[in-house]
């Protein structure tokens, strides 16, 4: 059961960095590798600004400011530079690398005995519970800090969707997502499609670093190859919940990618859990990627082929 718990918390978590793949794939169609360096970047300015004593609240804003700083970097190579977008996020991702390693000042951060997220929600969910350490749930003996955990970030979660959906059906929203539908219509109504990629690449970065901050927090450390295949990953919670709500319409989708990030953390948790080899995880991941993609392809191929022989 702590399994389970602990995989639907990280499930939560990454629900961040799925908002974002969202936001940049699905809405801009802009292929954003920035993700994996903006991660990273969150994870890294949240550990140092812990360890040096600044509340675990701010270290989580200046972790979203940064994120927004790098998707900004990005947004203004692409369209003040005219440099291809894959290349943009390739190069800013790559600075951010180095710049991870002066932030952090070092390769990984611990943050076991400091003072984090976490440890201020394990301190209420004691107090609240009158010092209980586990309850009974559905047969199995759970941990109260792993369940308020799991409560907060989906709470968490559930509010930080709600805002997006709200973002995205004000004016500023509805020209952004035009601007992703159709930038040559966007031109002719007199609104700078540039200024539109840059705002969506910043708040979608904003929320990957997000993650990445909570994550370091959650998980006890930060480390400066934490990105890596990171990207895949959201990817694969947008495309799994793609699949299961079945809609394009921005709250199904924003529903779907939680979902999406829940089951496949999951997937993941049972994977490793059955014996599979932490090293194969990444290739594991990106198979199961590869499959989701041209699934459904090969699913109306099958009922054209179907079709026809009907009407044959």
């Amino acid at each position: 059961m702590t399994l389970l718990i602990s995989s639907l918390t990280i499930g939560c978590i990454l629900s961040l960095l799925a908002f974002g793949v969202l936001i940049t794939f699905r809405l801009f169609h802009f292929p954003d590798i920035t993700a994996e360096g903006s991660i990273a970047f969150g994870a890294s300015i949240a550990a140092i600004l812990i360890v040096s004593g600044v509340s675990p609240l701010i270290a989580c804003a200046a972790a979203f400011l940064g994120g927004m700083a790098a998707g900004m970097t990005t947004g203004l190579i692409h369209t003040r530079f005219k440099i291809n977008g894959l290349l943009s996020g390739i190069l800013v991702t790559t600075a951010l690398y180095s710049i991870n390693l002066h932030v952090m000042g070092r390769s990984n951060i611990p943050l076991l005995f400091e003072t984090t997220l976490n440890t201020k929600i394990e301190a209420l969910a004691k107090w609240m519970s009158g010092d209980v350490e586990s309850i009974f749930l559905l047969g199995w003996d759970v941990a109260v800090k792993d369940l308020a955990n799991l409560i907060f970030y989906f709470l968490l979660i559930a509010l930080t969707g709600w805002l997006i959906y709200l973002f995205f059906r004000t004016q500023l929203g509805t020209a952004m997502r035009a601007a992703g539908d159709n930038a040559d219509m966007v031109r002719a109504l007199g609104v700078h499609e540039g200024n539109m990629i840059i705002i969506g690449l910043a708040l979608s970065n904003g929320l990957i670093a997000l993650a990445g901050a909570l994550l370091a927090q959650y998980q006890g450390f930060a480390d400066v190859q934490m990105g890596i295949g990171m990207l895949v990953w959201g990817l694969a919670s947008v495309i799994i919940g793609e699949a299961l709500v079945g809609s394009i319409q921005l709250g199904y989708r924003l529903a779907g990618a939680v979902m999406g990030s829940l089951l496949f953390r999951l997937l993941v948790a049972l994977a490793l859990r059955w014996g599979l080899n932490p090293n194969d995880l990444k290739l594991i991941t990106a198979v199961f990627v590869f499959i989701a993609l041209i699934l459904p392809g090969l699913l109306r191929r099958i009922d054209w082929k179907k079709e026809k022989t009907v009407h044959a």
